[in-house]
Formats: C-alpha cells, structure tokens, sequence
C-alpha cells in the first residue's frame, strides 16, 4: 500500500482555507502582504520533512472529545524569521539582515513563539466550523527542524495526515514552500 493517496476536494479546501487565513491573519499583524499560490493536498501516512534547509515547526494542537491530536506549519526558518522581524517592526533592511542568521537572540525567540499563536489562531478559526462543539486548536510552540529531518510530532506512525503545500511570498522576500500536517481530526465532515 503506498503511503500516499489522493486527497479530496475537501482535504484540499481545508488546507486552501488554512493557507489563505495564516496569510490574511499574518499579514495584518506584521503589516505586509503574503501571497499564498499554488496550493495542493493529498494524504499520506507517514509526516514529510521540510527540503533543503532547516525549518521552523510552527505546532498546534487539537483537542477532539477529550483526544489531543497533533500538527503544524513548516516554513523555512529565513521565512519564518521574516515573520517574526516584521511582527517586531523590524525595517526591510533590519528583517533582510536578521535573514542571514542562524542563531536567534531572546527577542527574536519570543516573536517566533507570538507568530506561533497567530498561525495556531488562523488555525483554529478554519479547522473549528468541522470539529465538534467543544473542541479546540491551539498552539503548542515551535522547534526548528533540520533539513530533510520530519518534525517532532505527538503521531503514531502509519496513522493518516492531511498534507499541504503553498508556495507563498512574503512582501518582496523570494517565494517558500510552506506545509501544513493535519491530522485527520482536522478533517472536514
């Protein structure tokens, strides 16, 4: 059995929601566009790896009848702190230099974990109209993840995740990958 399936239109609709809402929620709070383009799903029973370079692991958690499920947003970590400098009002040519670092300061950490919360937030406000009444999603912090290395997630192996993929610009920054897993809690009913 492969360990990739075709996902459906509503597989893909919830991840096209997700993307749209992560940028519109973010784009409002660091003040600058992000376009999301060429948005994609499937299934796949085992969690993918962010290619080529280390990523951020933006997680979230939902809470099903009781039953917490795990996912997250991967963004490569010059992205992610594009994100993080703009929410600290950073200027283009301070955000472009913090791009070349490897080794976050305190602050830049703290806007990491505050970009967490609006991604976990933009999250919730998709995934909660096809959950049940009394779930919720919320953040669970981030992590960086080394290239070509699957993120650490609270997953039981084989079981199924929603998977998407964006190609997405922040202001005039070069376009990125970004993926979202879901578990299938998230899935629309």
């Amino acid at each position: 059995m492969s360990a990739i399936q075709v996902a459906t239109k509503d597989d893909l609709d919830l991840v096209r929601s997700m993307f749209e809402r992560i940028a519109a929620d973010l784009g409002m709070i660091i003040d600058r566009t992000l376009e999301v383009d060429g948005v994609r799903a499937e299934r796949v029973s085992k969690r993918v790896a962010g290619e080529g370079c280390v990523h951020i692991s933006f997680r979230f958690g939902i809470v099903v009848d009781g039953k917490s499920h795990q996912g997250c947003i991967l963004v490569p970590l010059s992205d992610a702190i594009t994100m993080a400098g703009y929410l600290m009002m950073l200027s283009d040519e301070e955000v472009a230099a913090q791009r070349e670092l490897s080794d976050l300061d305190a602050s830049m950490k703290e806007a990491m974990l505050e970009v967490g919360n609006f991604v976990a937030g933009a999250c919730d406000a998709v995934l909660r109209r096809s959950l049940p009444q009394g779930s919720s999603v919320r953040s669970e912090g981030c992590q960086g993840v080394r290239a070509d290395v699957r993120p650490a997630l609270e997953y039981g192996e084989g079981d199924q995740l929603i998977v998407g993929r964006a190609i997405v610009r922040v202001h005039e920054f070069s376009e990125f990958q970004m993926i979202v897993m879901a578990p299938l809690a998230a899935e629309q009913s």
